[in-house]
Parts: C-alpha cells; structure tokens; sequence
C-alpha cells in the first residue's frame, strides 16, 4: 500500500465518526482507530510505523494548527509524530523557552521523523510562551500539546 492511500485513510477517519478502519492488501494489513480525536495506527507489515510517520510527514518546514484553551492561551499541538528537539544542535542555543515573544513564522522546535528533521513553525499571530508540554528529545505524537502560547 502506498503512502498516499494510507493519507486518504487517515483522513477518512478523522473526518468521520468511524471507530475503526481495517485494510487489508496482498500480505500488508493496517488498522486506523479513532482514539478521541487522535488516530491510532497499528499494522502486520515492519515498515508500517515508517509509512505512517511519513504519511503525516509533507515538507520539511512544517507549520500547524493550534487550539484555543480560553481567550489569552493556545495550544501549539505536534503535526506529526517523531522526536521533538528544542534546539538545533547539542551545542546550539533552545529555539524558544519560557517569557520568549514569538510571531508567526519563528522556529518553536524541530521534530525528526523518519531521519529527517522538521522545523516546526509557529502560524499564529503572535504571542509570548508560557509553558513548554515536551520534554526535549522526547517522542511525540500527532496532535500532542507541545507549547501553550499567550495571545498578544
């Protein structure tokens, strides 16, 4: 199966109220469960978590969505799921930390999925970080809560 079958599937099930998707192809097998609104993935092929990290994968430079918790405060949730960096390079100063402003387009993070690292962007309209949710080189997943954000 390919990737962009199994991105059409992801999609189908959040889209949907589907509690769970079973796909079978040849020798390869994949099950989607909704799981709240966070799909889970599991699979009989070994590459299948591979497949599904590069499904949710689509530049390097990735910005995301983020959610309102009450007027002020935001959550900045991971687009994708892998390794959740918070600076460059281990001898490299953090992208963010606590009281920093940030507009939109700033570097929050970088998370490696698949080898290949992803700047995660911030495409909000500004504001100044309040907490940071993940611990540095710590797995992620997808729609996980990475920062929450103080509107300007």
């Amino acid at each position: 199966m390919d990737i962009k079958k199994i991105q059409e599937l992801i999609k189908l099930v959040k889209k949907t109220d589907i509690g769970e998707l079973k796909v079978r192809e040849g020798d390869f097998s994949i099950t989607i469960k909704a799981k709240g609104s966070q799909p889970v993935y599991t699979s009989s092929a070994p590459v299948a978590q591979a497949i599904v990290s590069a499904a949710t994968t689509e530049t390097s430079t990735t910005k995301t969505e983020t959610s309102v918790i009450n007027e002020n405060l935001i959550t900045f949730r991971s687009p994708m799921v892998g390794t959740f960096y918070r600076k460059p390079g281990t001898d490299k100063d953090v992208f963010v930390k606590v009281g920093d402003t940030i507009k939109s387009g700033d570097t929050l993070c970088i998370i490696e999925a698949m080898k290949l690292f992803n700047e995660i962007e911030f495409d909000g309209t500004g504001g100044k970080i309040v907490k940071i949710l993940a611990e540095d080189a710590s797995p992620v997943e997808y729609d996980q809560p990475l920062f929450l954000i103080e509107k300007n």
